[in-house]
């Protein structure tokens, strides 16, 4: 696979990754802000990914999702974030 369809392929995932998560705290705690925290990191991360690709900086671009996706997958580990148990878009502790 080449860098280009690498960089394709994992904002894809994390794209995927965004759209399925959803914040577990409740709005008045404090675990609520850093949910939104994180799930802000990983989507300016995404759309940083995206704006390289379309630069042709490949590398910049899979170090932005990776990073991206860095984020969600600690924010699922940690509770932060309900993914449906989702172990195939998300790094889950069981």
């Amino acid at each position: 696979m080449d860098l280009r369809a690498l960089v394709d392929k994992d904002i894809g995932l994390t794209e995927r990754a965004l759209a399925k998560i959803k914040i577990a705290p409740p709005k008045h705690s404090h675990l609520r802000k850093v949910a939104e925290d994180f799930l802000t990191m990983a989507g300016s991360y995404c759309e940083d990914a995206k704006h390289f690709r379309d630069r042709g900086e490949l590398d910049k671009a899979l170090a932005n999702v990776n990073y991206a996706h860095g984020w969600l997958d600690a924010g699922a580990r940690v509770g932060l974030f309900d993914v449906g148990e989702d172990d195939q878009l998300f790094t889950l502790s069981e």
